[in-house]
């Protein structure tokens, strides 16, 4: 087994460690809107939940290299305090991938992937309509983790409003199958999760 001192390897090896041992990562698509109005939408694969009560998920971005370091997301939960965190299914999975591309500020990328925008409840970015379960969340802390490029930053949100699919729910339970979430691998490689088996905890 080899071992990795992270003072001693580059920053872009430590990530490749990083996303190739913690998989599969879930995805954060994240809609927001800046302060105009724009709308902007991006996946961000590090991405859980830290609590119930109150319900709070979290997605981190990275400091980028170069002149514009901070995605356009983080500025805009920055200037409004909202976001809207969709679920993505295997259907939208290629829409998703187009709005990773690197564009200038000012792009909406709904219009960009062919996803259709959908009035929320009681935040301003607008959910995705062909996800088929959206998290409406109100900003509730921004916790900056380092400020050098590969640095993260990491967002909570506390959520307001759950919207779920009709036929996904049986009660509060949602059914993994009809979901067909996608997760995130290494490099261009993403995962389905219709191979699963169930494991109950002992006693």
């Amino acid at each position: 087994m080899r071992v990795f001192d992270p003072e001693q390897i580059a920053t872009n090896d430590i990530y490749k460690l990083m996303i190739g041992i913690i998989v599969p990562r879930p995805i954060a698509f994240v809609s927001t809107v800046d302060s105009s109005g724009l709308r902007n939408l991006a996946p961000f694969s590090y991405f859980t939940a830290c609590g119930t009560n109150p319900p709070v998920v979290c997605f981190t971005t990275s400091v980028r290299s170069g002149p514009n370091p901070y995605k356009d997301t983080l500025r805009n939960v920055e200037a409004t305090g909202e976001f809207v965190v969709n679920i993505v299914s295997e259907e939208i999975a290629e829409q998703m991938n187009k709005t990773s591309a690197e564009v200038p500020p000012g792009v909406d990328e709904f219009a960009l992937s062919g996803l259709t925008p959908l009035a929320s409840d009681l935040v301003k970015p607008p959910r995705v309509a062909e996800s088929k379960a959206q998290m409406e969340c109100r900003l509730h802390q921004i916790l900056r983790v380092g400020d050098k490029p590969g640095g993260g930053i990491l967002v909570l949100g506390q959520v307001l409003r759950f919207h779920v699919l009709e036929s996904l729910l049986e009660g509060y339970k949602v059914d993994p199958g009809k979901l067909k979430a996608i997760g995130r691998m290494g490099g261009p490689t993403y995962v389905r999760t219709q191979d699963r088996f169930d494991m109950e905890r002992p006693k």
